[in-house]
């Protein structure tokens, strides 16, 4: 019998579809298993740094890099709630919604969760290196550089994972039986890799 971890760190990229899905799944999951999830910054942009940044994903990694900073400042001031509450109103907005991503929306979601006192974080610049450590450390927990989003981490000691990328999310029943295979694995030391290749994009599943 697999027993839930207390609490699992999920370190996330706002501009990412496929950390999105993961993330309702271990929402649900958490909320039938009483799991808190930490939220934690692991950025795409300071993962790519130096590289040449498509212009199609240049908007989207300029806002998420404003949302890293207010989410760092929000865990800095302990409101672990807000950050999570946060990343899911950005989420519903430019995964579902079609938002544009840009510094308008940034604002606009911090004060449509109640996290108006933080909105200033995101001009703040001395975020920047609590989010590139974060990074550094999911990116660590779960196995190098190589690593992208999402990673989840849990335990004691603490043991990484990359993923699970799911799409669309699993729900109900589901989720709990995805989450008790992910915590089973990532707990066994032997686990390296598991994965499959993708055949389509993403299934956002319901609107949050």
């Amino acid at each position: 019998m697999v027993t839930a971890p207390r609490t699992v760190e999920f370190f996330f990229d706002p501009a990412c579809p496929w950390t999105w899905m993961t993330s309702r799944w271990l929402v649900d999951a958490a909320g039938q298993t009483g799991t808190e999830v930490q939220w934690r910054n692991l950025s795409l942009g300071v993962i790519n740094a130096g590289q040449e940044i498509p212009e199609q994903y240049r908007s989207a990694l300029e806002a998420a890099q404003r949302v890293h900073r207010i989410v760092a400042a929000l865990r800095d001031a302990g409101r672990n709630d807000l950050a999570g509450a946060y990343y899911t109103e950005y989420g519903r907005r430019t995964f579902h919604d079609g938002a544009e991503p840009d510094a308008s929306l940034v604002a606009a979601v911090a004060e449509a969760v109640g996290a108006g006192d933080w909105a200033a974080a995101a001009d703040e610049v001395r975020w920047d290196d609590v989010v590139e450590s974060s990074t550094r450390e999911g990116q660590e927990l779960a196995g190098g550089a190589d690593v992208g989003s999402p990673v989840l981490a849990f335990g004691e000691p603490r043991a990484g994972i990359f993923g699970p990328i799911v799409s669309p999310p699993p729900s109900g029943e589901d989720a709990v039986a995805l989450f008790d295979h992910v915590v089973a694995t990532v707990s066994m030391p032997a686990f390296f890799e598991l994965k499959r290749g993708r055949r389509a994009g993403p299934q956002l599943g319901a609107r949050p």
